[in-house]
């Protein structure tokens, strides 16, 4: 048996468990499984790994509750950012570097260049033709828009365009977007690797935000309600149907720090 130490860290709903992995020797895909487990580990919507990098501050590596490795995660970055502890942190991800500005429990990234812009995609589920939105900005987003969003069940449509032919082979993750004013959302987040709603999802609600200035006009931010209750931020350029200096910015707070008792 092997103790390894963690710090619990939860990004407006978000729960990461966070390792420094400089010295760590274990099948990773394993060790996520088992850690994240909600019932018989610490629990968590994914397990984040801090290590050297020769090109930035540290590298991140993510893996969701199910073993598989994702390319980034815009919640886990901003734990990250915090658990390094600097006011300025750039972090090496699979899906390039990410900047991030750190005040107090205050934490702003900039995502990388949103790109793969898709609207109006006709997907059929079961016997109804829905039109899905996508925007990768960072990992795949489907985007739908929906009307009262909180008596919806987006557990099972979300799978089921999460798995679709469309989306295949590394599948989608599924946000579900309510129009509540000017500049202000609702998302819910089907996240593929959790396979499951979280409580909020930074890549999956900037997604959202942008597909919603393409339709409204927004220039400049867009606010993000999300499943927790708390609000995120999303600072962008937008000129014409493209996007650039996109940031996403909200709480961020460590919960506690243990050890893990690894077999």
């Amino acid at each position: 048996m092997k103790k390894i130490k963690f710090t619990k860290m939860v990004a407006t709903g978000n729960d990461f468990i966070v390792i420094n992995d400089n010295n760590l020797k274990a099948n990773l895909a394993a060790l996520a499984r088992k850690i994240c487990d909600r019932k018989f580990g610490v629990g968590a919507d994914g397990l984040l790994l801090i290590g050297k990098s020769n090109k930035a501050d540290a590298r991140m590596r993510i893996f969701n509750a199910d073993g598989s490795e994702a390319e980034m995660c815009g919640n886990g970055a901003r734990a990250a950012a915090l658990y390094i502890g600097k006011k300025r942190v750039t972090l090496e991800t699979k899906a390039g570097l990410i900047h991030s500005e750190v005040s107090n429990n205050d934490v702003k990234i900039n995502l990388t260049q949103p790109r793969e812009i898709k609207i109006g995609i006709p997907i059929k589920i079961d016997t109804r033709l829905m039109n899905v939105n996508f925007i990768n900005t960072g990992v795949p987003h489907a985007v739908i828009f929906s009307e009262g969003l909180d008596t919806v069940d987006i557990v099972p449509i979300g799978k089921q365009i999460r798995n679709h032919k469309y989306f295949a082979p590394k599948g989608t993750n599924v946000n579900f977007v309510e129009v509540l004013g000017r500049d202000l959302i609702q998302v819910r987040t089907y996240e593929r690797g959790v396979e499951d709603e979280t409580l909020a999802c930074g890549t999956g609600s900037t997604a959202s935000a942008l597909i919603f200035a393409l339709a409204s006009g927004v220039s400049d931010r867009v606010r993000v309600k999300t499943r927790s209750a708390e609000t995120l931020n999303i600072y962008f350029k937008k000129s014409g149907d493209s996007f650039s200096d996109v940031w996403l910015e909200g709480k961020t707070k460590i919960v506690y720090i243990g050890e893990y008792d690894y077999v």
